[in-house]
């Protein structure tokens, strides 16, 4: 068990194919995501060469100037390539709630090798799938992070499996959804804070994620992650060494009709007496092709449970959420 009550699920059987141990995986999932909505991964395969290999690189293009750095800016408000320089984002106001920018910059990138198709370069393909953007140091980051991106996205697409073994649907289920999945990774760095942040300033604000499941690489220094507890609390989500951090987005809560619970999270400030760490988090976004339609899953209603969200295009949905997320140019 991890800390704070969040499972810690080894993943090894689902990997190799093990129908009963997917099946008992499949249970542990089930009762993670109906009360705290996070688990923890081992038993993954991910080497931590690839790991620790990303971490770095992405370290040493974020210690780049800043002038640098924004020769490959996120290209649109809504593309997920690219640069994010400082405080460019408020989290929290994906939930309606105002706050400070959040302290944090980060760099996306995401599916590669695409063909020339219309749902990949017309209405939101042309964001989603926007052409990666890598910066000419350090070297190797293309190669590095690509990798990590092969190996994140298809244990994303198995767990998806295991998510439909858990809601009693057929094991493919999922599979046309998120066959041109829009999932992206973002490398978040987290800045010393020399200055006080301001009041209600954290480094990522309260809010759920938008997609399928998230499945996050994070260190353990001061100022990280916390996850709203089904008691109400804030807790810190504190992984073992080389596992991941797995939590479910919005549509899986629509899929399920709160069933399953898409967590509110936070990432705090470190302590004044820790104010020049800093910390890197690498968070692969697995999420449905934008032009899926998310409508109540047939296991997940009935006549004491109706269903609670009208059905919605999640390229529709995602659009919206960044939207509300971007600082305005006249803010920045």
């Amino acid at each position: 068990m991890a800390s704070n009550g969040i499972p810690e699920i080894d993943i090894a059987p689902m990997l190799a194919g093990d129908p009963a141990g997917k099946r008992r995986i499949a249970e542990r999932v089930g009762d993670a995501l109906e009360t705290i909505g996070f688990f923890t991964i081992v038993g993954h395969g991910v080497p931590d060469r690839v790991v620790r290999e990303s971490r770095d690189l992405a370290y040493e293009f974020f210690a780049l100037p800043l002038e640098e750095k924004m020769r490959v800016p996120r290209p649109t408000v809504a593309a997920t390539r690219g640069y994010d320089p400082p405080a460019n984002q408020k989290l929290a106001a994906t939930l309606g709630n105002e706050s400070p920018p959040d302290l944090q910059e980060m760099f996306g990138m995401g599916d590669f090798d695409l063909p020339d198709e219309p749902y990949y370069t017309e209405g939101h393909g042309r964001d989603f799938f926007s052409p990666n953007l890598w910066p000419e140091r350090p070297a190797g980051m293309r190669k590095a992070f690509e990798t990590y991106y092969r190996a994140l996205s298809g244990i994303g697409d198995e767990l998806m499996r295991v998510f439909a073994l858990a809601l009693g649907i057929d094991e493919r289920w999922f599979d046309d959804k998120i066959a041109r999945s829009i999932s992206h990774i973002r490398f978040n760095k987290y800045m010393a804070q020399k200055e006080a942040p301001l009041p209600g300033q954290l480094r990522a604000g309260a809010h759920t994620d938008y997609g399928t499941l998230t499945i996050l690489y994070g260190e353990d220094r001061p100022g990280g992650l916390q996850a709203f507890s089904p008691e109400g609390e804030w807790i810190d989500v504190r992984p073992p060494p080389g596992a991941f951090v797995v939590n479910i987005g919005d549509m899986m809560a629509r899929w399920t009709n709160d069933r399953w619970v898409s967590t509110l999270h936070r990432v705090v400030n470190p302590p004044r007496s820790e104010d020049r760490a800093e910390r890197l988090s690498i968070a692969f976004f697995h999420q449905p092709g934008h032009d899926i339609e998310i409508r109540c899953i047939e296991t997940c209603h009935g006549p004491d449970n109706p269903i609670g969200y009208p059905p919605v295009i999640y390229g529709d949905y995602r659009f919206e959420k960044v939207l509300s997320s971007r600082i305005a140019e006249e803010e920045a």
